[in-house]
């Protein structure tokens, strides 16, 4: 006969809380990782508006280029938060996971769309799209983590 009081199911539970891993994450990226981030991501916001501002392009095409570097800049910390944020098991919704992505994959294609219908020259062309994947990347590309310690 195997009859359980209440002291041996508390001993149990304890034993059961005893095992269960705690993660602690340590995801602090090098000094160097960081510096290049932050230059990456100011040199191509920096150069993509400076283009703006001495192209011979129409007001409204001046605002529909910023706009984009806005969305995609916008879009791109979503995700970034987003894929942190599940690497770290907090809870996100799926949709705004998916959402994320979907705005910044939009803002890519709108600026691709944009830049194949202007009245540019290739270089120029080339110029924007270099300057706007520049800072994209900055955010998209995975952040360097030394990783994370497991505790027991």
């Amino acid at each position: 006969m195997n009859y359980q009081t209440t002291v041996s199911v508390d001993e149990k539970s304890k034993e059961t809380k005893a095992k269960k891993e705690i993660k602690v994450y340590d995801q602090k990226p090098t000094s160097s990782f960081i510096g290049a981030s932050w230059s990456a991501l100011l040199i191509g916001m920096t150069s993509y508006c400076i283009g703006l501002w001495n192209a011979d392009m129409m007001l409204n095409e001046k605002g529909y280029y910023f706009t984009i570097l806005l969305f995609g800049l916008f879009s791109v910390i979503s995700v970034q938060k987003a894929v942190r944020d599940k690497m770290e098991e907090i809870p996100i919704t799926d949709i705004y996971y998916s959402i994320s992505w979907f705005t910044t994959i939009t803002s890519i294609v709108l600026l691709v769309i944009g830049l194949w219908n202007a009245d540019l020259l290739l270089s120029e062309k080339g110029f924007y799209g270099m300057s706007f994947l520049k800072f994209v990347c900055r955010y998209c590309c995975p952040e360097k983590h030394k990783g994370y310690s497991v505790y027991r």
